[in-house]
């Protein structure tokens, strides 16, 4: 069968508390640019751990099963948000660190070779929107009934940073790697061979019914 596819800074939270438009003063800066150098400064030469870390397929939309017959067709059933991915760090204790580098670092541990380079990584951008949903781009040249679905590759995982002074810091950080989309035939057995099976037997399971062929993966994996 052949598929085709056609958080807020210190300033503004002190803005939104004492109702100023500025954080500017003449100590140096504004409280953010402040804060994060008294963080620079507190956390510096230290060291990260890494530990529970959870990588897996995430669906983020499904759309409805779509029956075609012979000579298949176009897929034009749209897709239902199911899942907003999101990048932030979060922390349980210990002076807070920044963000992008302890993202960085978490890049770094599962292997992503993007994660030591200079300039934009999107893994560790704290603001960047989760990928849009696309419907209507996918055709299939076969007969069957057919599920579209999109997905991200989460990466979820605790650390503790352990500042040159001894301090230390706990937390977790969350961000995707990669994002794509796909087409399960409900019919059809999935092998688990494929990055992306582990979202299509969830979609299967979702859109075709958790007693289809294709949602059996699923279904062993819950």
């Amino acid at each position: 069968m052949k598929i085709t596819k056609t958080g807020l800074s210190a300033c503004a939270v002190a803005a939104l508390l004492t109702g100023t438009a500025g954080c500017t003063d003449q100590a140096g800066g504004t409280a953010a640019e402040r804060a994060t150098r008294a963080i620079g400064t507190a956390c510096a030469n230290g060291t990260y751990t890494w530990f529970d870390v959870d990588t897996r397929e995430v669906l983020t939309g499904v759309a409805e099963r779509q029956k075609l017959g012979e000579g298949g067709g176009a897929l034009t059933h749209r897709l239902s948000p199911l899942h907003t991915p999101v990048t932030a760090v979060t922390y349980e204790k210990g002076p807070r660190v920044d963000a992008e580098a302890t993202l960085r670092s978490l890049g770094a541990h599962i292997g992503d070779p993007d994660a030591t380079g200079g300039g934009d990584y999107g893994f560790a951008d704290v603001h960047r929107p989760g990928p849009g949903l696309r419907s209507g781009t996918t055709s299939v040249d076969g007969a069957g009934t057919f599920v579209d679905f999109s997905w991200v590759r989460q990466v979820v995982a605790d650390f503790r940073y352990t500042c040159g002074n001894g301090k230390q810091a706990v937390g977790r950080a969350i961000s995707w790697t990669t994002d794509g989309s796909g087409v399960v035939e409900c019919s059809t057995t999935l092998t688990n061979a494929k990055p992306d099976e582990a979202a299509a037997a969830e979609a299967a399971r979702l859109s075709c019914g958790p007693d289809s062929p294709a949602a059996e993966a699923a279904a062993k994996g819950r």
